[in-house]
């Protein structure tokens, strides 16, 4: 059974609860507003669900919920030091950094250390392409798949998100270097679901299709040791450079650890404006996509479709209908609302 609310009405709701935790109006209006907008666009595993882990991290001290988030510039590079902070409001900060760096110097990259789980990484492309710019974002996670030939998790699921602007439907390329990400697993056994053959091995290295015995084993890489090779890079970009933790280093919310976890990321914004004008690249995207439309479809599918679509429509629905939120969490929520003495979500 799942309870259907607005955008509004959940983005009160959860910067109530973050600002119950000390996270000052400001930022907590940031934050609950890209939790609420990942849920919007339907990637329920990276949005409102997360919520709870997040205040119970910032009450046991484990994340800053007033952090001090430091930038050091070197023309169009920066270094960001997030201080501990909430995810989402260290990468959008970030990101909004290296828009800047990029209108000034025709692009930007920024590398982040000392930051959390920030959710969907399309949250930060899109905010690139709002401005009419091509944007990348990175970001390594705690140890959940193997190196090819490995049983043992080392890498994250390390996922890179491309964003590309194109009118009122930008394309969003948001995917994992893993078969599947983490938190579709986490949501599995969090509702007692069995997941898919092939998305993940044991502790022993076998197949499994225990949500359970996933979470204590590793997910697999997508496409073998293509996905190897990918989360390697990804680990590169957003935990080496970035002097962050990497591999097995990097922390993770739900154990019982209080240390900080250390995960990195990096931004990357292109002013398209500085390679053509922007009409230019308007008209030229227009024409591929629609000749990738024109494409003679296979036996059984219908369209199409461009990344980035089906969210695109999702969040149109929800919109229309309001973000499910299921029994489960809602429960979760509202205990939590009760324990600061908030309003509940009816």
């Amino acid at each position: 059974m799942k309870q259907h609310y607005s955008s509004h009405t959940l983005e009160n709701f959860c910067k109530a609860l973050l600002m119950a935790v000390e996270v000052p109006e400001d930022e907590a209006l940031i934050v609950s507003s890209i939790l609420v907008d990942t849920s919007l666009d339907g990637v329920d595993t990276h949005g409102v669900s997360r919520l709870p882990i997040y205040l119970s991290r910032i009450l046991n001290g484990r994340i800053n919920p007033k952090p001090s988030i430091r930038k050091n510039l070197y023309d169009a590079v920066a270094s960001v030091d997030g201080d501990n902070g909430l995810g989402q409001l260290v990468a959008y900060r970030s990101m909004a950094l290296a828009i800047e760096l990029a209108k000034e110097y025709g692009l930007g990259f920024v590398t982040v250390k000392n930051s959390n789980h920030f959710g969907a990484a399309s949250t930060y492309c899109k905010m690139a392409t709002q401005e009419r710019m091509i944007g990348q974002a990175y970001t390594n996670s705690p140890c959940g798949i193997p190196p090819w030939g490995g049983k043992s998790p080392y890498f994250g699921t390390n996922p890179i998100s491309y964003g590309f602007p194109n009118g009122d439907q930008s394309i969003v390329i948001d995917m994992s270097s893993s078969t599947v990400a983490r938190g579709n697993i986490i949501l599995a056994a969090k509702e007692g679901r069995s997941i898919p053959e092939g998305w993940a091995i044991n502790k022993d290295g076998n197949p499994t299709t225990d949500a359970k015995a996933a979470l204590q084993g590793a997910v697999l890489p997508v496409g073998g040791a293509k996905g190897y090779a990918l989360a390697l890079a990804v680990e590169v970009m957003s935990g080496i450079i970035s002097g962050s933790a990497y591999g097995t280093h990097v922390g993770w919310l739900y154990d019982d650890y209080l240390e900080p976890v250390n995960i990195g990321h990096s931004f990357f914004a292109l002013n398209i404006s500085r390679l053509m004008p922007f009409e230019d690249y308007a008209q030229r995207m227009t024409d591929m996509i629609g000749e990738i439309k024109d494409v003679p479809r296979a036996d059984g599918v219908d369209v199409i479709r461009i990344p980035g679509e089906r969210r695109q429509s999702i969040a149109e629905e929800r919109k229309k209908n309001g973000i499910p939120i299921n029994e489960g969490l809602l429960q979760e929520l509202n205990e939590l609302a009760a324990k600061f003495d908030l309003s509940i979500l009816e």
